[in-house]
Parts: C-alpha cells; structure tokens; sequence
C-alpha cells in the first residue's frame, strides 16, 4: 500500500537526512597550505641575536601532506653579516625547508628532514677569514608526550665559519598548556663550531610564554641567555650577540 506524504513527514525525513549528513565526517584533505607573518623586538636564533638586537619583520608559507610530507619556506631581515663580520652585503635571510613527520608509536612520533638557510647576495665570502654564509643543515627529532629532543648537523660551513662543516646543535624543549590559551615552553640548546681559532661553542637557554588569542593570532614573551664567549660573539662596539634579553613576539596564521 502506498502512503501518501504529509507536510509533517517530509519534515521529519529532511529533519533525520540533515542528522545522518551532520554525523558523516567530512573527509580529510590531501594537503594543507598555511601562511603566517609576524614581528618580533628581536630574531634570535639558537639564543643570538640575528638582527643586533633591532625589530625583525618575517613571514613564511607551509606545505603539509596527510601521509606526513612537508615542505616550506620563511623569512627574516637580519643584520649579523654586516655588523658582525664587516660584508657589504647580507640583510636578508631565507630558509628553505623539506621532511617527513611520522608516528614510531601511539606515545613516540618522529621528524627528520633538510634546511638550507639562505642569505641572498651576501659577501661574506669576501671578508677574510670567512666562508659564504649559506649553510645546509640535516635534522632529526623525537618527540614524547610534551618534550622534543632534537638533533642539527651542517653538511658543510655553517653560518660563514671556515672549516666548521659538522657543526652540531643538540636542543630539548617541553610545552605545557597552561589553560585559556596560555603555553610554557622552557628549552635548552647546545652548539658546537669545530675548527675555530676561538671557540664559538656555547650552551642557550629560555623560557616563554605564549598566548592564542584566536583566529590564528598568537603573542610571545620569552626570556633568553647563553653562555656565549664575548671572544666569538662580540665585534667592536657592538655587544655579545648571545647576551640575555627579553624578546617580545607578534604573529599572524592563516
């Protein structure tokens, strides 16, 4: 027997169909592309100042694939390469960057990959003593529960040291939510510069606190020291790069 439709049932029926579409997950994507720029009272880099102890304004762009590929890129205005070692030319750097991110276990995930930390035109090369300040970096990390430990190696001179291919950077941090949009993240570091005249070798340290405010903005205040040789870090009238400072942070993803 057919029965025929009342306005009551086709409600109820679109009603249970908008229901079964409501609990059917929308499928994940293949891909992500996010953006991000942001400013910062001072760059620091491994706990020393990238843009001597000025403003640096950044930005960068990120490719990520489900099965845990990645790829980016992201910059910064610097000022290291001129005041520091005395080029004519270096106020830019740009990092290029590719890896894969996994799960080794339910509690142990992974992240292995390569940088390249690109300072377009610099003349670092041309100062005596000095190699070009282009560096290439291998990375491997393991992260469990809410501690990161993590593993950088130059493949050849790093950061415009001669004769420094294999420099090691050894790095454990921890993030902790703290509620309302609040997380701490304490992280200690250690490099090592082999073959300099003067060790460049130092431990860093710091402490920050960050806020989400929502709508893919983010603040930061971070407490940062190293124990870097004035020897290495200090040229001329300008001061120790790895001196303590407070740095404050600005940054904007979507």
């Amino acid at each position: 027997m057919k029965l025929k439709s009342t306005p009551a049932l086709a409600l109820t029926a679109l009603l249970a169909g908008t229901a079964a579409m409501a609990q059917t997950k929308a499928p994940e994507p293949d891909y992500t592309l996010s953006y991000n720029v942001g400013v910062t009272s001072d760059y620091r880099f491994r706990g020393i100042s990238q843009a001597s102890f000025n403003p640096a304004l950044q930005a960068g762009a990120d490719f990520a694939h489900k099965n845990g590929f990645y790829l980016g890129i992201w910059g910064s205005n610097i000022n290291w390469i001129k005041d520091y070692i005395g080029a004519t030319d270096g106020s830019l750097e740009v990092d290029l960057y590719g890896g894969y991110k996994g799960a080794i276990t339910k509690d142990i995930a992974f992240d292995v990959g390569i940088i390249r930390y690109q300072y377009p035109g610099n003349t670092a090369a041309d100062v005596p003593g000095f190699a070009d300040a282009n560096t290439t970096e291998i990375y491997g990390a393991l992260t469990y529960s809410v501690v990161t430990a993590k593993y950088s190696r130059s493949t050849g001179n790093f950061i415009a040291n001669s004769n420094s291919s294999g420099s090691q950077y050894f790095e454990v941090a921890a993030s902790f939510d703290l509620g309302n949009g609040f997380t701490l993240t304490p992280h200690a570091g250690h490099q090592t510069i082999p073959n300099q005249a003067i060790s460049g070798d130092y431990t860093d340290y710091a402490l920050t606190l960050g806020k989400d405010f929502g709508n893919g903005l983010t603040a930061s205040i971070a407490a940062i020291g190293t124990n870097a040789d004035d020897a290495f870090y200090k040229v001329g009238t300008y001061d120790n790069l790895g001196k303590s400072a407070v740095v404050l942070g600005l940054k904007y993803s979507f």
